[in-house]
């Protein structure tokens, strides 16, 4: 058998190489509350399309700001510990080996760790280079494109003719 090589793309991680992989941590811009620690698999592997990440969810936190996409889809895979989904105005509780798709566009969904253990889960999702992600709760949409990421507050809009 032969070994991987140690530069570059990584095609096979293996379990001792996603745990030397350094777990950010990741603070969303609209949700103070919301802090994620990440383990990034998929630019490991040499993923360009899509985003693959092991995340840690400590108890008391969100995953995000409650949201949903235009364009990029994503997924959740619950590994351990057990949290609250909210897809549209339902909450739903999750735990290990329940999945998460969300087509683009699907209903706003977050998820949230009100128990005592981590919550760990597998994420993932497109990087398209243009998106628009939507915040109903707090009434905003955050416009990605390659110039960056810009948001707008929806009392800022206005129709056209």
């Amino acid at each position: 058998m032969t070994e991987r090589p140690t530069d570059g793309p990584r095609h096979l991680l293996r379990a001792a190489d996603i745990e030397a992989l350094p777990e950010r941590r990741h603070q969303h811009q609209f949700n103070d509350n919301a802090v994620r620690l990440t383990r990034t698999l998929g630019d490991a592997a040499g993923l360009e399309r899509i985003g693959i990440h092991l995340v840690r969810l400590a108890p008391g936190r969100d995953s995000t700001q409650h949201h949903y996409h235009d364009a990029d889809e994503e997924f959740l895979y619950v590994i351990s510990g057990r949290g609250v989904a909210r897809i549209g105005d339902e909450a739903f509780e999750v735990g290990p080996g329940d999945f998460m798709g969300f087509p683009a566009p699907s209903p706003a969904h977050s998820l949230s760790n009100p128990f005592d253990e981590d919550l760990v889960y597998l994420m993932g999702g497109e990087r398209n280079v243009v998106d628009a992600v939507h915040y109903p709760l707090i009434r905003r949409t955050m416009l990605k494109g390659p110039e960056g990421r810009r948001w707008v507050g929806w009392d800022d809009l206005f129709p056209l003719p």
